[in-house]
């Protein structure tokens, strides 16, 4: 096994003290896993540096936290509106198949832009009318 973010040893085996602090595990078998108690410090500094992480994220509000997602348009015939369909990969829970999942969203176009083809970026936005809830950012590819 590689590196793991909390240094554990094996009871009841020899282990080089360096091959602990980076914290790489021999399996023997038998042996009952405890904390090394050598590089608690360390890790009580990982734990406090991804709780200032997540402080930092409740803070953000607005444009930070509204959806992104690349697609391509498949429809631009309304006006300043075009349809983007965006494909996942999805793998099946039961049966482990990948599946592709397709979902669409009418895009609000301000200069009617998009043509069929493109592949562009939309970000989730305020309700603008009963479908469209999503805005264009950019196109990403010109179809040629």
């Amino acid at each position: 096994m590689e590196e793991k973010s909390a240094d554990i040893g094996i009871v009841g085996q020899e282990q080089d003290t360096e091959a602990a602090a980076v914290g790489n595990i021999e399996n023997s078998g038998d042996g009952e896993i405890i904390d090394n108690i050598e590089n608690i410090e360390n890790t009580d500094n990982i734990e406090s540096m991804e709780s200032v992480e997540v402080i930092e994220n409740k803070g953000k509000t607005g444009r930070n936290l509204r959806k992104e997602r690349t697609g391509m348009v498949i429809s631009n015939k309304m006006n300043k509106t075009a349809v983007v369909e965006i494909t996942e990969r999805v793998t099946h829970s039961k049966y482990s198949k990948i599946m592709k999942r397709s979902t669409r969203y009418k895009v609000h176009d301000e200069n009617n832009d998009c043509d069929i083809g493109d592949k562009v970026l939309i970000m989730e936005t305020r309700p603008l009318s009963k479908d469209k809830h999503f805005r264009l950012v950019k196109i990403l590819e010109k179809v040629k």
